[in-house]
């Protein structure tokens, strides 16, 4: 019998070819806010070998109602450098790639490589997000995508699907609109709720009383956003917790239909 490791309770579920399979697999998370900080940390503990991480914002006090790394201590860092931290005392064997970036066109190059596995798209400015999608079709890389975990509170009614299959979610309709636009109109996988949207109050939160961190040095904070949605601990982190585990299985059969790349 083999000696215990830290990956020992994974193995006796997916065994020692799919451990291999993790461990050599490079995930690149755009997005480190409530969805992509689970999604980014399940992966790293399911035992994924290469992790790319993106995110250009800071730690906000309001992020720690659903944000992995908010916390006292942390609340002013870097979201990329929190995580980093995090996912290396996690599982210190694997390579953690940060990048305290804002994903554009004009960054793509840099940002995306043909030697990903598998991306998932946590962000949630759309410009981004559909450049980020239609890149990864382009380089035929495989992307799971985030649709709308605010105002939501139930989590039975969050689904996995094409997103040519997704309803009532709004951002999902957006982003349908948006990728077909752009010739795209399925083969697309995404995370959504099937939950009715709540509409904000009118005076939402900080939009006009903004205490991020770095406020003055960011094209998209608080005060320059159409309007602040509210969230709660557990739906973000399903979403997250989700796609984490889209990317696992699809690495998993992957890796029993072919060698990796």
């Amino acid at each position: 019998m083999s000696a215990l490791h830290r990956f020992s309770r994974t193995e006796l579920l997916i065994g020692p070819d799919g451990l291999d399979r993790l461990k050599n697999a490079t995930v690149a998370i755009f997005g480190l806010g409530g969805v992509g900080s689970y999604a980014a940390e399940a992966l790293c503990r399911a035992g994924v070998g290469r992790l790319v991480i993106v995110d250009f914002d800071d730690i906000c006090l309001t992020n720690v109602n659903r944000q992995l790394h908010a916390m006292d201590g942390t609340v002013g860092k870097a979201k990329t450098v929190a995580m980093a931290e995090r996912m290396r005392l996690i599982n210190p064997a694997a390579e953690i790639v940060p990048y305290r970036e804002f994903y554009a066109a004009e960054r793509s190059a840099e940002l995306l490589s043909n030697s990903y596995d598998y991306v998932v798209d946590a962000i949630d400015h759309f410009t981004s997000k559909i450049h980020l999608i239609k890149s990864c079709r382009e380089r035929n890389i495989p992307i799971v995508s985030s649709m709308g975990a605010a105002m939501k509170l139930d989590p039975t009614l969050v689904r996995v699907g094409d997103i040519s299959e997704t309803t009532r979610c709004r951002m999902a309709r957006s982003v349908r609109k948006l990728l077909r636009k752009a010739g795209i109109e399925h083969g697309v996988k995404v995370v959504y709720s099937l939950e009715e949207f709540r509409e904000p109050p009118k005076d939402a939160g900080c939009k006009g009383n903004c205490i991020c961190p770095n406020k003055d040095d960011q094209a998209f904070s608080c005060e320059h956003r159409r309007v602040i949605l509210g969230s709660i601990s557990f739906i973000p982190s399903l979403f997250g917790l989700t796609m984490a585990g889209v990317v696992v299985n699809d690495l998993l059969a992957a890796g029993k239909r072919s060698p990796s790349r």
